[in-house]
């Protein structure tokens, strides 16, 4: 994951580093050899999961991006679709990466054309070590794909995109749910 740094990130950064120094100047205060490597060593995971969380919150609230002009085309002879668009820097601050997601759900039982077998997963005690199903009936009726369509995208930026993957051949009447994520 390419992730940039904006001045945010720095800031608040600097602020958890502040708590961690403080967290450890006050534990060499304490006489108590016991207790200083018990407070230096909760300063130190409870300043590490701030960090953590703190990095992704910043990027929640200063990398935005949105998706504009999104087709998709399905190539019946190689059983492929194709998804278009155009990613789009809204924020004010670059973003290191965009990754794309696109969920297809088969909606043939609304039509009536999938039969009520084919959303029955079997079980079975071979399923519980292999994590299979051992008669390979069972097809998933919704697929996932991410993909990363921009990096480095500064502010204001576009950039086309295009993806490619195979089509299930058994959706019937296929529903559509495209997000974008930017880091």
């Amino acid at each position: 994951m390419n992730t940039l740094f904006n001045e945010w990130h720095y800031i608040v950064l600097g602020v958890i580093l502040l708590i961690l120094i403080g967290g450890i100047a006050i534990a060499f205060k304490d006489e108590n050899s016991k207790l200083r490597s018990q407070i230096i060593f909760s300063t130190i995971l409870i300043t590490a999961v701030l960090a953590g969380f703190s990095v992704f919150v910043v990027d929640k609230y200063t990398k935005k991006a949105k998706l504009y002009k999104m087709e998709n085309k399905r190539n019946l002879s190689t059983e492929q679709i194709m998804y278009s668009g155009i990613v789009r820097n809204e924020g004010d601050y670059e973003i290191g990466e965009v990754t794309f997601e696109i969920k297809l759900v088969n909606k043939g039982h609304l039509s009536g054309n999938v039969k009520a077998g084919s959303f029955y997963k079997p079980s079975g005690f071979f399923d519980f070590f292999s994590g299979e199903s051992v008669s390979g009936k069972s097809k998933p009726q919704q697929i996932t794909h991410e993909f990363v369509v921009a990096t480095n995208l500064k502010p204001g930026e576009s950039r086309e995109f295009r993806v490619y993957f195979d089509y299930p051949p058994y959706f019937r009447g296929v529903a559509h749910f495209a997000k974008i994520y930017a880091h």
